[in-house]
């Protein structure tokens, strides 16, 4: 009984450390699968999808599409990866403190870091993974292996877009070469005998299996990036909303749990606390500041 208490706690413990060693820790395990994933989606349409649809006289533009979307994502990926979001140190942190103005909400002033020993501007927090304050903090992508801050969140967003772009691309191009097998196959409008020996008319879940059976990589590559650019389109209209709306990914988790924080110094305790985005200047001024992030300068002269 002891031995079987035991074994669940240290298997428990290892879990444990090794999940908290994945995503608290910086590593290229993400970035390695995230470009080993491309690698194999892109083979595979090379290998088949795209010499078949060469011989079926595919315009060459609409083949090469998946290509040239896939340059402008490796670009995106290797400025965001690379960039410095906009790191908070002893140097610049009197100048950041000026750019956003504290909400007394989410963000009190003269609050210090205990592990930088900085000042914390506004909208900026503390990356337990990079081990630094990112200014105007949006969250760490392990995709990326970096943080997102002011400095490439712009970046990142044309990353997510074109990412998006990729997939839907791939996913247009291989469903419009499959459909046009069945076409020239004239199977549609078949029909097909059941283990009864039935006949019955050729129907979707027929259709789908044939497809599998004849070309089985080139249907799971394209259920795979279907998949992908569900998932990739719902991530990238969340970010445009914030975009949009001038709120990062940190701020607006804290809004939606913010109705059980406690009251903070800056508020009458006798009101209920409330949230209010006050960084959010109109949608154009929004989208322009995420590629342009503001300085001292600018703040002033507006």
């Amino acid at each position: 009984q002891v031995l079987s208490l035991v074994v669940p706690s240290q298997l428990q413990r290892v879990t444990h450390q090794a999940l908290h060693r994945l995503f608290h820790t910086r590593s290229c395990l993400f970035v390695v699968l995230h470009v080993a994933l491309q690698a194999a989606v892109f083979g595979e349409y090379t290998w088949e999808v795209f010499v078949y649809c060469w011989e079926l006289q595919f315009h060459l533009l609409l083949l090469l599409l998946p290509y040239l979307l896939l340059a402008g994502n490796l670009g995106c990926f290797l400025l965001c990866s690379r960039a410095n979001p906009g790191t908070v140190t002893k140097s610049n942190a009197a100048s950041l403190v000026k750019v956003y103005v504290y909400d007394g909400v989410l963000f009190q002033r003269g609050l210090v870091c205990p592990t930088c020993t900085v000042e914390k501007p506004a909208r900026s927090k503390h990356c337990s993974v990079c081990r630094t304050c990112v200014h105007r903090f949006d969250h760490h992508c392990v995709w990326v292996n970096n943080c997102i801050g002011a400095s490439n969140a712009g970046v990142f967003l044309l990353y997510l877009l074109s990412l998006t772009a990729t997939a839907g691309a791939l996913a247009a191009v291989t469903a419009a070469f499959l459909t046009q097998v069945l076409l020239l196959s004239n199977i549609m409008h078949g029909t097909y005998l059941d283990a009864q020996g039935q006949e019955h008319p050729v129907d979707i879940p027929f259709l789908v299996q044939h497809l599998f059976l004849t070309f089985p990589r080139i249907v799971f590559m394209l259920g795979f990036v279907i998949l992908l650019t569900l998932v990739l389109g719902g991530y990238c209209s969340f970010s445009l909303y914030l975009a949009l709306t001038n709120q990062t990914t940190n701020e607006w988790c804290k809004s939606r749990r913010f109705g059980g924080s406690p009251h903070l110094p800056s508020q009458p305790h006798d009101r209920p606390l409330v949230y209010k985005n006050i960084y959010s200047k109109g949608i154009w001024r929004n989208l322009k500041e995420i590629f342009n992030p503001p300085t001292v300068l600018e703040r002033k002269k507006k």
